[in-house]
């Protein structure tokens, strides 16, 4: 029986597939982020990612005035949770996808926030194929640590190739903070684990030997300075300025069994406390999950590598669900997004979710208790 014209353009599918993949191991690095570049340009053509682009539906829409405009915008990228290429190439797709989005983008953002768990074992080759394929980004960037990328060395590679595992910059008036906010107590010297074996139990979601994540403890003093600098950074910012904190872990308690966690989230709230505008844009939980805690709005970022399902409890309240993923499609519920900064210092964020419409949330949907304005999001109560 003859076959029909879609079994064959299948066939033809996956043999270039399957020739594409064995050619990479002869590549070197450059050559293989330069053909996986074009590849994906290729399949973005053929309708094999979905054709999203940024074509905003608003989940929450923001009422006119009241410095509402928008001041600058920047882009994120999130947990891409990279294996060598020969490990794992639908991760690595994935990390090309959001580079090209945002490449895409028409005005390109001011600058790209990597929001932690660029490998996935901390492995030097996973560090460094991450460095490469970001480093194709048009617009600056600026990094953030995950467990993920630390605790094989205790960031000795991270900081060899990304510097500092925190720091602040001021941008158009406003001041961001980077924080490594993932130190924990050390658990592993006392049992003579190797670096591999500390680095499994980092990795596992549910970490039997686990403790929580803190910004002003953890092992040795690295803990107690990142406070005492925190401390001294904002000391020199007046309150008036609006403050804007890159966190991996969520600076607030939602889920300790699986450590979206800080223990000591209260001791920074604290320290931001004063300020009359601040921010918190966290990755780690790899799902759209939003927070306010005084004067502080909380917004999660997506993963490009997959979404993790909520928390059965603790979930903050005003968090506008997610859907339940479709496993038979790699690329639903991840994406990467774009935060936009409004002249009165408050900030929105926009999902550009994969396989689904992008959605924004706005500034003015968490300070209001979600009471204003009840976000058009269907919500399916199994997820």
């Amino acid at each position: 029986m003859p076959k029909m014209p879609s079994e064959r353009k299948e066939e033809q599918y996956l043999k270039e597939r399957d020739e594409f993949f064995k050619a990479l191991p002869k590549l070197n690095r450059r050559q293989f982020i330069k053909v996986a570049m074009a590849s994906a340009v290729v399949a973005l053509a053929k309708n094999q990612f979905p054709p999203h682009s940024f074509q905003l539906v608003e989940a929450v829409e923001a009422k006119q005035g009241g410095g509402t405009e928008v001041k600058f915008r920047f882009a994120y990228i999130s947990d891409t949770h990279l294996y060598e290429r020969k490990l794992n190439e639908r991760f690595v797709r994935a990390a090309l996808k959001a580079v090209q989005d945002v490449n895409a983008l028409d005005p390109q953002p001011d600058f790209v926030l990597f929001g932690g768990d660029l490998a996935q074992l901390g492995q030097p080759e996973e560090l460094k194929l991450g460095k490469e394929i970001l480093s194709e980004l048009k617009p600056k960037l600026y990094m953030m640590v995950g467990e993920h990328d630390w605790y094989l060395d205790l960031g000795e590679k991270w900081i060899e190739l990304f510097g500092k595992p925190y720091y602040s910059f001021d941008h158009k008036g406003v001041h961001f903070i980077v924080l490594n906010s993932v130190l924990v107590d050390d658990y592993w010297t006392e049992t003579k684990m190797t670096p591999m074996e500390r680095m499994k139990f980092m990795a596992q979601l549910d970490n039997p030997k686990g403790r929580p994540f803190t910004v002003g403890r953890g092992y040795g003093d690295v803990g107690k300075k990142q406070f005492e600098w925190l401390k001294q950074d904002l000391a020199k910012v007046s309150k008036d300025t609006p403050i804007v904190v890159f966190s991996h872990s969520p600076l607030y308690k939602y889920y300790k069994p699986w450590n979206f966690w800080t223990d000591d989230a209260e001791e920074v709230q604290a320290l931001l406390r004063p300020f009359k505008n601040v921010t918190v844009i966290h990755g780690h939980t790899h799902q759209p999950v939003f927070n306010r805690i005084g004067n502080i709005n909380f917004y999660g970022m997506l993963s490009t590598a997959w979404p993790w399902p909520y928390a059965p409890t603790g979930l903050p309240k005003l968090t506008i669900k997610m859907n339940r993923a479709d496993p038979f499609d790699q690329f639903d519920g991840t994406g990467d997004g774009t935060v936009e900064v409004l002249a009165n210092g408050k900030a929105n964020k926009i999902y550009n979710l994969w396989s689904r419409e992008p959605m924004k949330v706005t500034a003015r949907y968490l300070e209001s208790g979600g009471k204003e304005e009840v976000p058009p999001v269907p919500v399916d109560p199994s997820f």
